[in-house]
């Protein structure tokens, strides 16, 4: 049973990436969700989709990989704030990951979103996970 779902899917993300699978396929939350769409809105993962079934649906996310070197777009995907240690940031010092060139996902009051966009609503939350 895994405890950290966060955690269990950005590992999946990571192991197929540097597997090189073109695609990948997660239990699905509406965390999860968020995440997909701001990792997609950001040009990490050529595409997604999710997929109900009866009981909690899925989601398949194609990855993107460079077209000369075939590398992973996602160089290092990294969970920050974990179950037994909770890493929180208001909007004043929200993260900057590779001093802007990577991204910070954060869960606040208004939703999921990128560190860029929680300083730019001004709210504060708890940071989920850095992508570079």
């Amino acid at each position: 049973m895994v405890t950290d779902t966060i955690a269990d899917y950005l590992t999946r993300v990571r192991n197929a990436s540097s597997a090189g699978h073109r695609v990948v396929e997660i239990p699905a939350s509406n965390v999860k969700k968020e995440i997909t769409k701001i990792l997609f809105d950001q040009g990490y993962i050529l595409s997604y989709k999710f997929e109900e079934d009866k009981v909690q649906g899925s989601i398949k996310i194609a990855l993107k990989y460079d077209k000369v070197t075939k590398e992973p777009v996602i160089k290092k995907i990294q969970r920050i704030s974990k179950p037994g240690l909770r890493k929180y940031a208001n909007s004043t010092d929200m993260p900057r990951v590779l001093n802007g060139l990577g991204i910070a996902i954060v869960s606040t009051s208004h939703g999921v979103m990128t560190s860029k966009q929680a300083k730019k609503e001004n709210v504060g939350g708890e940071v989920l996970c850095y992508v570079y």
